[in-house]
């Protein structure tokens, strides 16, 4: 019984050396195409910004961690850190990041903006009020949604009862590259 197993697998092995099969290319179009070693990286910035217009905000913050690594700490890449942490609700991690890409480039009004949602997000209202005048005024009162987040602020400033009642009626919605708006649910 054993000569006979033992000729069966020496001929399926044979066999299975006579066959084209293998690591070899294939015309599958279910195989990955080939990467070209010598072609242009992506920049993982884009990448980031791309994943977090899709709404994947783990999957963006990896892309902007590559891209640390690729770039170096730089103001937009502390940003975009700090917008995919809001994105993930981790507040405490994006206001620190936010707060930090503020320090390296005060001129980034979504920068402001997003730290303004991350206030907002945390009950200090008139910290994001001035958030939120910075960004308007940085970015020359072009933005619809950093307008309507300073109009949402001051108003709960100016009655803190403001959407009490209503409260799990707002959410957070993106809109661009890496800014955040607080809407009323529909």
């Amino acid at each position: 019984m054993i000569p006979r197993a033992l000729c069966a697998l020496v001929l399926v092995f044979g066999l299975a050396a006579c066959s084209p099969g293998g690591f070899s290319a294939s015309d599958d179009p279910v195989f990955a195409p080939p990467a070209d070693p010598r072609g242009a990286a992506i920049d993982q910035l884009t990448v980031g910004h791309r994943l977090m217009n899709a709404g994947e905000y783990e999957l963006a913050l990896s892309a902007f961690q590559l891209a640390a690594a690729e770039q170096g700490l730089t103001p937009d890449v502390v940003s975009a850190l700090g917008s995919a942490n809001l994105g993930l609700g981790r507040l405490g991690q994006a206001e620190t990041l936010l707060r930090r890409a503020i320090a390296a480039d005060e001129a980034d009004p979504g920068a402001w903006n997003n730290l303004g949602v991350v206030l907002m997000e945390r009950n200090r209202h008139a910290e994001a009020a001035q958030a939120f005048r910075r960004a308007f005024a940085l970015d020359n009162g072009q933005s619809v949604a950093i307008r309507d987040n300073l109009r949402l602020a001051l108003a709960k400033i100016e009655n803190p009862q403001y959407g009490r009642d209503t409260e799990k009626e707002y959410k957070l919605v993106r809109r661009g590259s890496s800014d955040f708006l607080i809407r009323p649910a529909q």
